[in-house]
């Protein structure tokens, strides 16, 4: 068998581990484990500054970027003792024990798990119930320009400061935006995400055609503003996050003079330690600036006397009180009365696949069928939805034949490929349980 190569990084007066450090996990530019995790080391301080004394769900890219990550929210066993973990209680009712990072050291331990990108809770392991971080994402949808997300940005930025709070700007490390705003802990994760959809409506309302707070993906259009990241249980990457991406972006922190003029292109593995060094951290006075909830609290009780109530909630949450209901337009009840799907929206799934690549391989041969169809769809009519396993993603396809005329839409087929990601657990399942032997000892 061969042996796996290892090497040590020092950090915070211990030798961390890494193995098999020449592992290539940016193939497009052959940047390999080692190069990440030296990455982190260089910018350990401000990489720390978004996750310090946070739980993180690890997120493990075990074959690279390009490979399809895994979530996983319980520390592995057996980990050294001076990892510290930290019990949470999540939606369902169910708990998990989730690594928490304070220096170097443990920070190098978790990119060593195959995490490329670091995914903190809004919450410190000292009071699990009370966020201390708002966070806006800004998330561009198909054919949206970056110049719009950042004009969304400075909107979203007028928006707190009128409401007495500062937002903190960082790229995402892919095509969109986020902004996060330090609190003080004294409020609910509930009045947090109310507060990010009072800020989302404000902001929609200001600049309706760039933005949107619209859940359903069939109804959105620009630059969506992720109130639901709010909700408990959802993570986001940290500032100094390198990201899955082709050339190992990162997700970098701003001054505001910045947005305007930035280029997300210009922050990578390779260039951000050089930033650091130079002009240091945009995002170093945050935790210096915690403010109050209370205008954007206030803004949602405007909100509420005018008729807007509560939005959508994510689909593992339980239904709220005052929650409109939780189907797509597209998938409402007729008023009828029969109980049949009356669709708002012509939308057709053409592919479910365990691999994102699989996928769009599957709407490219939906569209050489198809040919008609397809030179007729925008943009924003192809739905790459990345859908939540129970510990893996899939990616389902849909497509809005809206722009298609009726008489020339194509008949309904099975979606191809047609993944179903609950078959192995039904599998397993159905099966037998082993039968059980004696020992002979």
């Amino acid at each position: 068998m061969a042996k796996t190569s290892v090497t040590t990084l020092e950090a915070a007066s211990r030798d961390v581990t890494i193995t098999n450090p020449e592992k290539v996990f940016f193939p497009k530019i052959g940047y390999t484990k080692l190069d990440l995790a030296k990455y982190y080391l260089t910018v350990s301080d401000a990489a720390l500054r978004g996750i310090k004394a946070r739980p993180i769900v690890l997120k493990r890219y075990v074959q690279g970027a390009e490979g399809e990550p895994f979530y996983q929210k319980r520390a592995p066993e057996p980990h050294p003792d001076w990892i510290e973990t930290v019990e949470l209680r999540f939606p369902s009712g169910r708990t998990a024990r989730e690594v928490v990072a304070r220096d170097a050291a443990q920070l190098l331990w978790i990119v060593n798990l195959g995490c490329i990108d670091l995914n903190p809770h809004p919450v410190r392991a000292d009071d699990l119930e009370h966020p201390d971080e708002l966070r806006v994402d800004l998330d561009p949808g198909p054919g949206v320009a970056w110049d719009d997300v950042r004009r969304v940005g400075m909107v979203v930025r007028d928006v707190l400061e009128e409401r007495g709070l500062r937002g903190w700007p960082k790229t995402s490390g892919s095509r969109g935006m986020h902004v996060n705003v330090r609190l003080e802990r004294l409020w609910s994760f509930d009045q947090v995400r109310r507060a990010a959809l009072a800020l989302a409506r404000e902001v929609e309302q200001r600049v309706p055609d760039l933005a949107t707070s619209k859940w359903w993906k069939e109804e959105r259009h620009g630059v969506f503003l992720d109130y639901n990241q709010n909700a408990k249980d959802r993570t986001v990457a940290s500032a100094w996050s390198v990201r899955a991406t082709p050339d190992a972006r990162v997700s970098m922190p701003l001054e505001w003079d910045e947005v305007p003029e930035c280029d997300p292109a210009a922050f990578t593995l390779v260039t951000a330690p050089a930033r650091l060094a130079e002009r240091g951290d945009a995002a170093a006075g945050m935790d210096e600036a915690a403010g109050s909830l209370d205008g954007l609290l206030e803004l949602s009780a405007e909100q509420e006397k005018a008729g807007l109530g509560d939005a959508p909630w994510p689909p593992h949450y339980r239904k709220q009180e005052g929650e409109p209901p939780r189907v797509a337009p597209s998938r409402k009840k007729g008023s009828g009365g029969s109980g049949r799907r009356q669709s708002t929206q012509p939308l057709v799934v053409v592919a479910n696949a365990k691999h994102k690549k699989d996928a769009l391989a599957g709407l490219e041969r939906w569209k050489e069928r198809h040919p008609e169809a397809a030179a007729r769809l925008e943009p924003d009519d192809v739905l790459v939805d990345s859908m939540r396993g129970r510990s893996s993603t899939w990616t389902r396809i849909r497509v809005n034949l809206r722009h298609v005329p009726e008489e020339e839409r194509p008949a309904p087929e099975p979606p191809d490929p047609d993944y179903d990601p609950w078959e192995e657990f039904r599998s397993a399942a159905r099966r037998p349980p082993a039968p059980k032997t004696r020992s002979s000892s």
